[in-house]
């Protein structure tokens, strides 16, 4: 399918997402996937899912669905590909080994690649050689031409040979990346290379040229890291004859220290994000600003104002760094400013885990969980947060918890505050957030005290701190009787 731009007729947009199920979906990985998604998204194009699992002793199917299922979660749909189906499947490398071989044995006859017989031990002195003399290390052709009998004699030898590809010599390739411009390399330090190893499975740079071809990828936006391989990948397309796609390259997410995100910056996976608790929107909002400006001063996009600006020009060329504190900041934005019921059900696991709910939850129950969660959200930026704000609810003593709240005890005013609010509540029998209010905004006129000398004094004798709910949603969610109770045993702490 074509569409039309300024009388020419183009390609439709069709990317994809290709990864080795070798382990969950990581944030590099769903940043690639997040960015193919938003231009066929943005363009009207297609969003193809396929897995690129020849690496046997790695891959697996429970390593697939984990990254389909983060990539569900994130709300990257995809048009075709693994469980969407299409025209161009299967989509899955190890069910397409016989396409591959086909058209390795087709550039076989070509006289476009041959046999390679040189064992591990020979290529590795060749290695070391090329980098005593200061040159980039390579594969030199030795086994180019050999002639009919020294193939036999390998093969007699048992010498299993690999499919090596005959780069071009005295050639530049130039890469014309959309986000770094043009890039040029030259053959003559690319040395031929294996498209098909000795047992039969394709090497990446050759099984994703004939995948992409084959399926219609018009443009593949992945990482920087695969910048090298596409030189060898463009000499694979003209050799075959085949239209290229356009390349973007995505610049490298690094660390708060500027260094390659790893596992010791923290979490690194999509999945465990998701178990600390953060919003899937969050989580994409943020990782499109990862190395994407829409220009402007605001941070704050839904999924389809992303789709509405995303484009490949405005894609940064200089590492993105990862800045937990922003992604907590956007992830306490969007907590605060989703549906209660949605943030409630979400964070009744982290509640259940923690040992604060056990039981059937009825809808008197999950009224007041709704309630305690209005009262927390604001101090959240992560959902599993929760179970550090809401003890205050649960246990059966709050002493203060620093030398500041202790302190707060110690004002020659706080023995008459606690006795005040004590009998309000021991003549009540239920208490709701309105009636609280009332008494509260009463209480400081009625005891001829400012507020701060009245607020804070409750809140430490209640809490056990100097900050955290409103008092007026800390009061219903104790109730009338605990809150006397923990009164009075503040009140025996000031004597």
């Amino acid at each position: 399918m074509c569409v039309s731009r300024g009388g020419t007729l183009l390609p439709r947009v069709k990317v994809r997402f290709a990864p080795s199920p070798t382990g969950p979906l990581h944030i590099g990985g769903a940043r690639s996937a997040l960015f193919n998604w938003l231009y066929a998204r943005h363009t009207g194009g297609s969003f193809l899912v396929r897995m690129e699992d020849t690496d046997r002793e790695r891959s697996s199917r429970e390593s697939e669905e984990n990254i389909l299922a983060a990539l569900r979660w994130l709300g990257l749909d995809w048009d075709e590909g693994i469980g969407a189906g299409g025209p161009n499947g299967p989509y899955r490398q190890t069910e397409r080994l016989d396409i591959y071989r086909g058209y390795a044995q087709q550039m076989l006859d070509a006289g476009l690649a041959y046999h390679c017989y040189c064992t591990e031990e020979e290529l590795t002195a060749e290695r070391e050689a090329l980098l005593a003399k200061g040159e980039m290390p390579r594969y030199l052709g030795r086994c180019r031409n050999l002639s009919p009998q020294e193939r036999a004699r390998c093969e007699a030898a048992g010498r299993r040979p690999v499919l090596r590809f005959k780069v071009p010599a005295g050639q530049t390739v130039v890469v014309h990346d959309q986000v770094r411009g043009a890039v040029s390399f030259d053959c003559d330090g690319i040395g031929d290379f294996i498209i098909m190893k000795s047992d039969g499975i394709p090497t990446y740079n050759f099984a994703v040229v004939v995948d992409d071809h084959l399926m219609g990828i018009t443009h593949v936006i992945r990482a920087e890291e695969h910048l090298p391989n596409t030189p060898r990948q463009i000499l694979l397309y003209r050799a075959l004859g085949w239209p290229e796609p356009e390349f973007a390259h995505v610049s490298l997410i690094l660390g708060a220290d500027r260094t390659k995100m790893s596992k010791r910056h923290g979490a690194t996976s999509i999945e465990q994000y998701q178990e600390l608790g953060y919003l899937p929107e969050a989580l994409v909002n943020f990782l499109a600003l990862l190395g994407w400006s829409p220009g402007g001063e605001d941070e704050v996009f839904s999924p389809e104002q992303l789709k509405e600006l995303f484009t490949l020009d405005r894609v940064a060329k200089s590492p993105a760094v990862f800045d937990l504190e922003k992604l907590n900041w956007l992830n306490g934005h969007y907590i605060r400013q989703c549906p209660l019921e949605r943030i409630t059900d979400l964070a009744i696991p982290f509640l259940q885990k923690a040992g604060y709910i056990t039981g059937e939850i009825t809808p008197e129950r999950y009224a007041r969980l709704k309630s305690l969660v209005a009262a927390v959200r604001d101090y959240l930026s992560n959902l599993a947060e929760i179970t550090q704000h809401v003890d205050i609810f649960f246990a059966q003593e709050t002493p203060p918890v620093d030398d500041e709240a202790r302190a707060v005890l110690t004002g020659e005013q706080v023995p008459a505050v606690l006795a005040a609010l004590r009998e309000k509540m021991v003549a009540l029998n239920e208490l709701d957030e309105e009636t609280a209010r009332m008494i509260l905004k009463k209480l400081p006129r009625e005891l001829g005290l400012g507020g701060k000398k009245v607020y804070m004094p409750l809140r430490v004798a209640l809490t056990g701190r100097t900050h955290g709910p409103e008092l007026y949603q800390v009061l219903p969610l104790l109730g009338p009787e605990k809150v006397a109770g923990r009164l009075a045993r503040a009140a025996g702490r000031c004597s």
